[in-house]
């Protein structure tokens, strides 16, 4: 059987991590990569098996990247799991079917996003393919936040899902996406950056995969052609209508808000980025 090393990045996820190991023990090693936990994160790794290291937190990116380096396991494949993120059986028996007879080096897994325990089906969040898994040393992580994992070699797509299911509530969400704006405005103020020298993303392909795709949309539409203060109010419109956003009734509606404030805060801070520059 092929052995896989499931990789899992943490910090004070004592209501999520026992979920992601337990989707994937006994088939993985898990190796969990801390960054200073204050809660019971790193005893109830440890307690379920899981190798745990502590490693600073730069940046996701960066994370990823060390925890690859650094896996103690001698295993031929990598699986990267969030710590709030489970695989579901189905996904688990094809994974080790299409291991064993496949010739890929990575493939994408479709995420079912749950909020407030509701799986959000509409406004353009699933599907949502995202490459997770792909054999060691073929695999570079890029981009600080909403990190993007780069395979190189041929990639294949997975039938199952895995589940993003966060289990630390409404305050612990705000708290992250706060630190998300402030990377999520640097990314803008980058953006600026490469506007002045003629330069765009090289990974953004209209025609490439979804990641890339996205990222297309965000180098020539989103940044360009929406200012400031404006894209939180066509992204909500967008997704709660356009996309059928308001048939996730009210788990979805509260998250629709909440993205719309998230985008809003992103903007109110690259728009300070700017004006710390100029005063200089």
């Amino acid at each position: 059987m092929q052995r896989i090393t499931t990789i899992i990045i943490s910090f004070n996820e004592e209501k999520n991590i026992s979920y992601a190991i337990d989707s994937v023990s006994g088939w993985t090693d898990v190796f969990v990569v801390d960054s200073g936990s204050t809660d019971q994160t790193v005893q109830i790794a440890e307690a379920k098996g899981a190798k745990v290291v502590h490693h600073d937190f730069e940046n996701y990116a960066a994370q990823r990247n060390w925890a690859m380096n650094n896996d103690p396991h001698e295993n031929a494949w990598i699986l990267f799991l969030d710590a709030d993120e489970v695989l579901i059986d189905e996904l688990k028996g094809e994974m080790l079917k299409v291991l064993e007879e496949n010739t890929f080096d990575g493939f994408y897994i479709n995420r079912r996003f749950y909020f407030m325990e509701k799986w959000i089906k509409y406004g353009g969040d699933y599907p949502t393919w995202i490459l997770r898994l792909f054999r060691k040393g073929k695999g570079v992580v890029e981009r600080d936040v909403n990190e993007h994992l780069k395979v190189l070699g041929k990639v294949g797509y997975l039938k199952h899902d895995f589940a993003d299911n966060n289990r630390n509530g409404i305050s612990a969400w705000i708290n992250k996406h706060t630190k998300y704006a402030d990377m999520e405005a640097l990314e803008l103020f980058r953006y600026d950056q490469r506007k002045l020298e003629n330069r765009h993303d090289e990974r953004a392909h209209f025609f490439g995969v979804q990641a890339e795709r996205k990222r297309w949309i965000r180098e020539y539409i989103w940044n360009p052609l929406l200012p400031p203060l404006v894209r939180p109010f066509f992204y909500f419109f967008y997704c709660y209508f356009i996309k059928l956003g308001f048939l996730d009734g009210k788990a979805g509606f509260i998250y629709r808000v909440l993205q719309f404030w998230f985008y809003f805060l992103i903007d109110v801070k690259y728009l300070e980025l700017k004006k710390k520059a100029n005063q200089k």
